[in-house]
């Protein structure tokens, strides 16, 4: 149960030793000297943070439920970095006992000696990003590892201790055959990680993938037929081998539901640290700034923060739906009316009504959620909830 006085922390580590063809998130190779000024950084805006937070809370503030180290590949900087992270995290907020501290990790930059390590520093829940068993595959998308580099990776993971692992697994890649998939499917399923993330590749525009598919240096993607076999086709696979779905692209074993992410998808306040990291926080939206040498010299030093939004009724309400719904729990009519002060079915009956009428929501008691035919269009349903 999550406590509603506490909040979550992101950490951007913004570089990797080879940036994947499909990637558009803010990350780049970076040599010692930059990764130490980034550490550096990083730690001032920990502390300048803090600071203006306890002042504007007059001292009083939550309690940090999940800690999420992304990137990048946090895995690729030294694992002393990571510690001194944490140890500063630990010194200027209060985390709670239990708190769930998630890193991701690549194959082909993990060692015993940095499992080892963040197993000291706290971290209690590690992601592997496998994306595919399909060593050809792996090189189409330009991953730095192979299958055999993953299970060894796997295997350090779960000789240090780790109990809780994810593996993250991609569908509909360049050259990839439903049979590969659900071969590759299977074999990560057969390691037993106590959750699986399994998503559609998207195209991202500005990516090396995208140029290189215009351009055809690129194995033709599948089919939209396919890929809809392949999504459909991950649950009931999933479901056999005792995994349930309880967000539209995760799958876990019983308890082992990612705390962090759902305290997004519930709307959970949390505050961003690292090149272009966002936050929630009172109600507000904003990113961090992106140019890396200017928050290489801002950051802890100035506010870095940009594009602030104040979110407006309408839009915590919009928010409260589709994020909701992401979840195959749904969202809570009750919870609704506890939040906003009037009924679900007084703002959103006649969305409400129109896809419980073709069969994509369904009610459960107080709450409502997507069906299975619902999760396959859930972005089209989701924006009929943005309110004029």
């Amino acid at each position: 149960m999550m406590n509603k006085n506490s909040f979550e922390l992101y950490v951007h580590i913004p570089f990797c030793k080879q940036k994947c063809y499909y990637c558009d998130f803010l990350s780049a190779p970076a040599d010692g000297e930059q990764i130490a000024a980034y550490r550096e950084a990083l730690l001032r805006e920990i502390r300048y943070v803090s600071a203006q937070i306890r002042q504007a809370e007059n001292g009083q503030f939550g309690t940090v439920q999940s800690v999420f180290i992304g990137g990048g590949t946090p895995s690729y900087i030294p694992e002393a970095d990571i510690a001194a992270i944490l140890a500063e995290i630990r010194r200027q907020f209060m985390v709670e006992p239990d708190a769930e501290i998630s890193m991701e990790c690549n194959p082909g930059t993990l060692t015993p000696q940095k499992a080892a390590c963040y197993r000291e520093a706290g971290i209690n829940r590690i992601s592997l990003g496998l994306q595919s068993t399909d060593n050809a595959c792996l090189a189409r998308i330009g991953r730095i590892h192979t299958w055999e580099t993953f299970l060894e990776s796997y295997a350090i993971c779960r000789e240090t201790g780790f109990d809780n692992i994810n593996i993250d697994l991609m569908s509909a890649l360049p050259g990839q055959t439903l049979a590969e998939y659900l071969i590759g499917l299977q074999q990560a399923a057969d390691l037993k990680p106590e959750h699986i993330s399994a998503y559609s590749l998207i195209v991202e525009p500005g990516t090396a993938l995208e140029a290189m598919l215009a351009n055809g240096q690129a194995a033709p993607l599948p089919t939209e037929e396919t890929e809809r076999e392949m999504y459909e086709q991950t649950g009931a696979v999933l479901r056999q081998q005792g995994y349930h779905r309880y967000e539209i692209s995760n799958y876990c074993r019983p308890g082992k539901e990612c705390r962090h992410n759902c305290g997004y998808w519930n709307r959970t306040p949390y505050l961003g640290f690292g090149l272009g990291a966002s936050s929630f926080w009172k109600e507000t939206r904003w990113q961090n700034e992106s140019r890396l040498q200017a928050y290489l010299t801002e950051a802890g030093n100035r506010d870095i923060r940009r594009n602030p939004e104040q979110l407006s009724e309408k839009d915590r309400m919009a928010e409260f739906m589709f994020l909701g719904l992401r979840m195959t729990a749904g969202v809570s009519a009750g919870e609704f009316l506890a939040q906003f002060g009037v009924p679900m079915e007084q703002v959103y009956g006649l969305v409400i009504r129109k896809y419980r009428d073709c069969g994509l929501l369904k009610e459960d008691g107080d709450r409502l959620c997507l069906t299975e035919a619902g999760i396959n269009v859930s972005n089209y349903i989701f924006s009929d909830f943005l309110l004029e």
